[in-house]
């Protein structure tokens, strides 16, 4: 099997990869819950297989609850971006990137995530949000 690398950062100064589960593990079009280093983290794989992982908690309540959001896309100029919707009041985040689509400067954070012989594994890819922190 080859090795697909989705978000993936070249520096040493990132965290070393985590092992979650395999892809057959996730479910299309939903998101599933993981606890690496520490902090929870949402992952999702989408009918193309593509896998995204971003923070779990919701920056608008304070609650892990974005594993259990509505996945879905959205046109931002020519292109369709993957999304995720928070349960409870439904803001929209752009899964390539963790930011919201309707509050500038809000994100749940990004990680990067890879697939190696059907294990997925996931590390930080930047400075953990303001959100994840508190």
């Amino acid at each position: 099997m080859t090795t697909t690398e989705l978000h993936h950062r070249h520096t040493s100064a990132l965290p070393a990869w985590t092992t979650v589960c395999t892809v057959a593990r996730l479910p299309v079009e939903r998101g599933v819950a993981a606890l690496v280093a520490g902090r929870q983290v949402a992952i999702f794989r989408l009918h193309d297989d593509r896998v995204f992982a971003v923070g779990h908690r919701d920056p608008f309540t304070g609650v892990n609850v974005i594993a259990r959001g509505i996945v879905g896309s959205a046109r931002i100029g020519d292109e369709l971006v993957p999304t995720v919707a928070s349960p409870l009041h439904k803001q929209v985040f752009d899964l390539r990137t963790g930011e919201c689509l309707s509050e500038p400067g809000v994100e749940l954070g990004r990680w990067d995530v890879r697939v190696r012989e059907e294990w997925v594994q996931v590390r930080p890819a930047v400075a953990i949000p303001r959100a994840e922190v508190a």
